[in-house]
C-alpha cells in the first residue's frame, strides 16, 4: 500500500526517443504513445530505470537502492521496491509558430487529465474552469504571437480567442515544471506568455505530426557508402515538451538479508526528491548522441 504521493514534471531538454521497437509504417522506430488517445507518453518503467541509474551514478547506498527500486532481475531474493512511477502523460508540446519561434500547445483533454491527476495526488491545479475550444480556434493570452488576430502554426491558421485561462495555466507550469533560477527565466516567461489551448483534434494532429523524425544511415567502413537497407527513420519527442507523472512511495520492505529497519514512506520520498529534483535525467535510447535529456522537477508541497 502506497502511503505518500507527489507529482513529477518532466521537461524535455533534448529530443527524446522512448521507443516501442520497430514498426511497419514510414517511421521505423516510433516513440511510445497511448493506445486510446495517440498522444506521446513515457512508460513508468522507463522513468524508474532512469531514476535508478541516477541514484547509482551518485554513489547511493546499494541496499537502499534495492529497497527503493527493488532488486535486480535474477537476485536470490525478490521483493517490491518502495517507490512507484506511473506513466508520464503529455501536458504541452512545442509547435512552430510564424512569430516568436514556437508556442507551447495544449488542449482541454490534456489539461483536464493533468488537473485530475494533480487532485488525486493531493495538489491544487489552480485552474478550475475547463477550457472549451472549437476546431480551427485557439485560446490565447493577451501576449500571444498573433498576426492580424490569427495564430499561425506550421502551415495552419487559427482564429484567436483571447482569454485569461492560458496565462493562468502557463504561470502554474512555469512555477512547477521548471526551476526558479535565472537559467530558466526565458522559458518560464515564454510559458506564461505563449501557452495556447487548441481543440483536442487539432492538438492530436500536432502531437502526431509535429514530432522530430530523423533519418539514420549505416555507413560501411570498408566502402564508405551506405549499407543496403541501412537507412531508417527514428521518431523523437521534441525538446520543450512537458509531461507529468505520478510518484508514489511506501515504507521499505525488508526482503534483503541483514537489511536495516524499514524506512517510512515520508523518508523515502524525501530522499528521492533530494537526489532527483532539479536534476537532468537520461531516459530512452540514443544516449550517446545526446538524446533523452529531461529535467525532473517535483511538485513542491
Amino acid at each position: 500500500m502506497f502511503e505518500k504521493q507527489t507529482a513529477m514534471f518532466l521537461y524535455c531538454v533534448s529530443p527524446v526517443h522512448l521507443g516501442t521497437g520497430q514498426a511497419i509504417g514510414v517511421i521505423d522506430n516510433p516513440i511510445q504513445r497511448e493506445r486510446h488517445s495517440g498522444l506521446p507518453c513515457f512508460a513508468g518503467s522507463g522513468i524508474k530505470g532512469a531514476v535508478r541509474h541516477s541514484f547509482e551514478l551518485l554513489g547511493g547506498d546499494g541496499m537502499l537502492i534495492e529497497q527503493m527500486f527493488g532488486p535486480e532481475a535474477g537476485a536470490s531474493e525478490l521483493y517490491a521496491g518502495a517507490v512507484s512511477f506511473g506513466d508520464a502523460q503529455l501536458v504541452a508540446t512545442p509547435v512552430r509558430s510564424l512569430r516568436e519561434s514556437f508556442v507551447y500547445a495544449t488542449c482541454p483533454y490534456a489539461l483536464e487529465r493533468a488537473a485530475r491527476l494533480l487532485k488525486l495526488l493531493g495538489a491544487n491545479p489552480e485552474w478550475t474552469e475547463p477550457a472549451h475550444v472549437g476546431d480551427g480556434k485557439v485560446m490565447v493570452s493577451g501576449q500571444a504571437p498573433l498576426a492580424d488576430g490569427k495564430l499561425h502554426l506550421e502551415a495552419f491558421e487559427y482564429d484567436a480567442e483571447p482569454n485569461n485561462l492560458p496565462a493562468k495555466i502557463g504561470e502554474y507550469f512555469a512555477r512547477n515544471a521548471l526551476p526558479a533560477d535565472n537559467g530558466y527565466r526565458y522559458f518560464r516567461t515564454k510559458l506564461e506568455r505563449h501557452l495556447v489551448v487548441l481543440s483536442d483534434s487539432d492538438f492530436a494532429y500536432f502531437a502526431q505530426h509535429a514530432t522530430l523524425v530523423e533519418a539514420h544511415v549505416r555507413i560501411n567502413s570498408e566502402t564508405g557508402a551506405a549499407d543496403p537497407g541501412g537507412l531508417f527513420y527514428t521518431e523523437n519527442l521534441p525538446p520543450e515538451s512537458i509531461l507529468l507523472a505520478p510518484v508514489l512511495a511506501s515504507k521499505t520492505r525488508n526482503g534483503a538479508k541483514g537489511s536495516s529497519a524499514a524506512e517510512d514512506a515520508t523518508s523515502i520520498l524525501c530522499k528521492l526528491k533530494n537526489a532527483v529534483h532539479g536534476k537532468l535525467l537520461q531516459i530512452g535510447g540514443d544516449a550517446t548522441t545526446g538524446r533523452g535529456l529531461v529535467l525532473a522537477h517535483f511538485l513542491e508541497a
